[in-house]
């Protein structure tokens, strides 16, 4: 069923004139070198099919491209071939993440941290696997081994995103959280995985509290009720990858280049941030202190 793209090429395009207005400004006519090819489409275009991917009911991007993007032959009369498209995705990789960036939510307030792992391979073709031999890494979750990277995600009680990292499969959640959390200030949320007296106090000197839960070999510490509640809540991040991997396929094995596989990360993290409904959680429960 075709859907009107008219808003979202809008938004794309006015976003992209804007950068390249901006790059403009600080360019020097020195340095300027005039394209070889002009591609014909334009990179809000580009940007515009990448987003529409993650509305469409296509699973696979080939099949999307082929098939059901025939339906937009009008809005891109210029479109090429599948694998010159494809050619043409990394040029629009960094206006992907300045838009990214863009549509972070501001950091202050209550915020929920946590992880969660995006395999690139079934753990029996590791070793077989060429396209992420020397980038991806081995990581263990509570379902097993993989093979991939893990994706470090920071969110509000709205279930927007407010910063996003992507490292190895090995790496602990503990070591990005204090450079992910720069310039946030309040509570942040998560779970035992991110115990850690040093990391804080160091968080705490900067104006945000992390709570956690506690493991059963700890002491009992008295905790203020509202943090309680809002600890419990802490499944809401869990909702939110529920949603990125299986409503917009954010995890799958078929990339066959790491550009092609950042590009689908960031376009399905802007196609979330984009949604004008996402998980949440409501504050009616909450008691005041005393």
């Amino acid at each position: 069923m075709k859907k009107d793209i008219t808003e979202l090429f809008c938004f794309v395009d006015d976003f992209a004139k804007d950068v390249a207005e901006e790059v403009k400004v600080h360019q020097s006519s020195q340095n300027k070198r005039l394209p070889t090819r002009v591609p014909g489409l334009t990179d809000s275009e580009i940007m515009t099919i990448l987003l529409m991917f993650q509305d469409s009911p296509c699973r696979n991007f080939k099949y999307f491209y082929k098939s059901y993007l025939q339906l937009y032959q009008a809005e891109f009369p210029r479109m090429p071939c599948y694998e010159r498209f494809v050619m043409l995705m990394p040029r629009v990789l960094h206006l992907l993440v300045f838009l990214l960036f863009c549509l972070f939510s501001p950091g202050k307030g209550v915020a929920y941290v946590d992880s969660t792992s995006l395999a690139v391979c079934h753990p029996k073709r590791i070793y077989r696997n060429k396209v992420f031999k020397d980038l991806a890494s081995r990581g263990k979750t509570t379902k097993g081994w993989f093979f991939g990277f893990k994706l470090h995600v920071i969110i509000n009680p709205q279930g927007s995103l407010m910063r996003v990292k992507l490292t190895g499969g090995n790496v602990d959640d503990r070591k990005v959280i204090p450079q992910m959390t720069q310039g946030l200030t309040g509570l942040l949320f998560g779970d035992k995985g991110y115990i850690s007296k040093e990391l804080f106090l160091r968080l705490y000197r900067r104006g945000l509290k992390m709570v956690t839960g506690i493991k059963k070999t700890m002491k009992h510490m008295l905790m203020d009720w509202n943090e309680k509640v809002l600890l419990r809540k802490r499944s809401l991040i869990e909702t939110v990858f529920d949603y990125l991997k299986n409503k917009l396929q954010l995890e799958h094995t078929r990339h066959r280049s790491p550009f092609n596989m950042i590009i689908h990360l960031v376009s399905t993290l802007i196609a979330y941030q984009l949604k004008p409904s996402k998980p949440s959680i409501s504050y009616n429960i909450f008691l005041s202190n005393p």
